[in-house]
């Protein structure tokens, strides 16, 4: 029998055995804290969206294709192996916008 049909078969496998066991002990805590007289309030989220999340995931999007470009710039005028200037690029270009985000965010907040 062929070994390579183990691999996804196990990694399937272990990716549900990581949820049941998640799940397991979420409801076994959950119940625990209820029959303690924890509140069931406790459980429920608060669905706090920023507003500004969109704009995070504008400039993070346009910094990674920023970061391909100049990576695909790079790539076809030095001498560095394929993948290097890809990713390099791409995480300094995201990890730039990402920053930017940061003080226009900082910013924002401070003026509110």
């Amino acid at each position: 029998m062929n070994g390579e049909i183990f691999i996804p078969i196990s990694m399937f496998a272990g990716v549900t055995l990581m949820f049941w066991i998640f799940f397991t002990n979420r409801h076994k805590e959950r119940m625990a804290l209820i029959e303690n007289g924890a509140d069931a309030s406790l459980f429920t989220t608060k669905k706090n969206i920023n507003k500004l999340s969109t704009l995070k995931w504008g400039m993070l999007f346009l910094g990674v294709g920023m970061g391909i470009l100049v990576g695909n710039i790079l790539a076809n005028y030095t001498t560095l192996e394929e993948a290097v200037p890809y990713f390099s690029m791409i995480l300094l270009f995201g990890g730039i916008s990402l920053v930017a985000y940061y003080l226009l965010e900082r910013r924002i907040n401070k003026t509110k």
